[in-house]
């Protein structure tokens, strides 16, 4: 795959400066986002499972230093849909995906592409925690190590660890097993893992929906600092936290095939977030954000 621009230090520079308040980055700023670089161009995209759409004819594209929230009710193919932005559907052996899926403008399904290089560059954090049973410190490690990214591997931990707020926390108790945590401090410590590998994206599938309130609102306050230096995507249940921390939203819905034998999901809206909950196009998304139905 091509390489991404880089600085001196090897990371990509925001074209943008984002910092500021979540009303900052819905207001003046959010109009900028569509006149930027594509991070991905999806071209009617269907996922499959046993050849029974699950998600079909999606085109989207998603842009750099933006928060991209997948909103929707339950079966309508949000975590289907983002799990294809970095192959992790590969993994299902009845999964299929036809369309296009350009990332940088290449497509990360053609044969050339190695998945492993793709899931590198795109990161992914669950929905429930899932930190390796080992310390702390390995789990950081594990995937720079996998990838002979070792040199400065300390400096690597600390700066990940720093960069998912959770250092002052744990700095003491790098040898600990991970499982001990908190499980809010095991989620920011699964987003430090997918950052030690230096993605240019991550994915997020219901990062906070297991975790209380307060763990939520961290979270939620990491997103916004992560989307300074990285282009994130959620799948989120709860519609308060997409209009929080959401610069584009993305509105998804469940359809009856026309031959009615089952059911799948379509995109019915796309545009920013203030707009999507304040002055939908379709109905359906009123009605949604509205709790008339979902």
């Amino acid at each position: 795959m091509t390489e991404p621009e880089e600085t001196t230090e090897g990371r990509t520079v925001p074209g943008v400066n984002l910092a500021g308040t979540a009303a900052e980055a819905h207001g003046a700023t959010a109009k900028t986002f569509t006149t930027r670089e594509a991070v991905f161009a999806l071209d009617k995209v269907t996922v499959s499972y046993n050849g029974q759409p699950a998600v079909a004819d999606v085109s989207i594209e998603m842009y750099r230093h933006a928060i991209t929230a997948l909103i929707g009710p339950s079966g309508c193919g949000k975590s289907t849909l983002i799990r294809c932005l970095n192959r992790m559907n590969d993994l299902i052996p009845s999964a299929s995906v036809d369309g296009q899926v350009l990332y940088h403008g290449e497509d990360i399904y053609a044969p050339k592409i190695d998945p492993v290089e793709v899931r590198k560059r795109i990161g992914m954090v669950f929905q429930k925690p899932n930190p390796f049973p080992k310390s702390i410190y390995d789990n950081i490690a594990f995937g720079p190590r996998i990838l002979k990214m070792t040199k400065d591997l300390d400096e690597r931990v600390e700066r990940t660890l720093r960069h998912a707020a959770l250092w002052d926390e744990v700095k003491d108790r790098l040898k600990e097993n991970a499982l001990g945590l908190s499980g809010g401090q095991q989620q920011r410590l699964c987003i430090a893992r997918a950052l030690a590998v230096e993605p240019d994206v991550i994915l997020m599938d219901e990062p906070a929906s297991a975790l209380d309130p307060i763990s939520t609102s961290r979270i939620e306050d990491l997103i916004h600092e992560l989307k300074r230096e990285y282009t994130i995507a959620i799948v989120t249940h709860n519609m308060q936290q997409a209009a929080r921390v959401a610069d584009m939203t993305a509105f998804f819905s469940v359809e009856v095939r026309e031959d009615a034998t089952g059911r799948h999901g379509v995109l019915v809206e796309y545009d920013r977030t203030t707009r999507i909950f304040t002055n939908p196009t379709d109905r359906r998304t009123e009605d949604y954000v509205t709790g008339r139905f979902g």
